[in-house]
């Protein structure tokens, strides 16, 4: 085995660019160092290791021009990063996961299990493998996340000036995303609306898990509109008003409806029944996002079809339901 070349780095002040102002701290970490797994810069954080203008940063800090940031001593890597082989078809599969693209940003049919960047045990992600493809790109950075589990629509900045606008939309809350959630059980009509706040804990193994809990919990609402019912399932459109972490998984379980094939917060009797007609997966799908697009300023609405695992299996279960009527 090849030995990876390292290096220590000693404390480093950054002081942050108006280029840079707006974006979380914990990405700012991501993009300035380079080769340091996500797990280590979300160690850092905790441990009050980080400052900004010399006090503790959380990792969901925003960046303001000016703020000076305190980097700690750490373990930098400085080989490039290598997409496994195993992974090079998915990797490759990308170029054809455009849904929308421009000068300023780039909409992706995100495949399920993949996540958004690497870490965490994971040695690469979306934004890694969108690098790896256009090593061209001077600038190619998240605009917001979805769980590895997910597939669907998500938006890559290709400029600073694009991501922080994208932001903006998101705390003003001009961007509506709509998801497609296949969930156990007979989903109500008149369950329109989720509000109820959530507590997220992070395990040491970094492991998430996300519960309502009223006292302690952010507020967090998801409209739903039931779109098809079967026997013992709904497909439900998901509108999260917040942008947790599991809104909609945990807010769905919270119900009594747990989305079908959910390993954290689903129903294992409900998938073993599922997986004889080819349930693989979660069935969770961001299926559309409208927002104002920051270069041709105006509002487009961009639609992810579903995956082939999640066409095919809905196609199984009607074929199903019509032979029992």
């Amino acid at each position: 085995m090849q030995e990876i070349p390292q290096k220590t780095q000693g404390v480093v002040f950054r002081t942050v660019t108006q280029e840079e102002e707006g974006g979380r701290i914990d990405n700012y970490l991501m993009r300035v160092l380079k080769g340091v797994p996500k797990s280590m810069i979300y160690r850092i954080l905790r441990k009050g290791e980080v400052r900004v203008n010399k006090k503790r940063a959380k990792p969901e800090l925003k960046l303001k021009t000016n703020d000076e940031i305190r980097i700690p001593p750490i373990r930098v890597t400085q080989a490039p990063v290598i997409l496994p082989s195993t992974k090079l078809d998915k990797v490759s599969s990308l170029k054809d996961a455009v849904l929308y693209e421009n000068d300023g940003l780039i909409v992706i049919n995100k495949p399920a299990f993949m996540p958004v960047h690497g870490g965490s045990g994971v040695a690469y992600g979306l934004i890694e493998a969108l690098r790896a493809l256009r090593p061209e790109a001077r600038y190619l950075e998240l605009a917001h996340r979805l769980d590895r589990d997910t597939s669907g629509c998500i938006i890559i900045a290709k400029k600073r000036s694009t991501l922080r606008a994208l932001h903006e939309q998101f705390r003003e809350k001009d961007m509506q995303k709509q998801y497609l959630a296949l969930v156990c059980g007979s989903f109500s009509n008149r369950i329109k609306r989720v509000d109820a706040p959530l507590l997220k804990n992070t395990l040491s193994s970094g492991e998430r898990f996300v519960r309502v809990d009223e006292a302690l919990g952010k507020p967090s609402v998801t409209d739903f509109n039931v779109r098809e019912k079967f026997k013992d399932l709904t497909l439900v459109e998901a509108y999260p008003r917040t942008g947790r972490t599991h809104q909609i998984r945990v807010h769905l379980a919270y119900k009594k409806h747990p989305i079908l094939g959910d390993d954290k917060y689903g129903d294992r009797e409900y998938d073993k029944v599922y997986k004889e007609l080819g349930l693989t997966r979660m069935f969770l799908h961001a299926e559309k996002i409208t927002f104002t697009d920051p270069v041709i300023n105006k509002d487009i609405t961009i639609t992810a079809p579903l995956p082939k695992e999640l066409s095919n299996l809905l196609a199984k279960i009607r074929e199903k339901e019509v032979k029992n009527d």
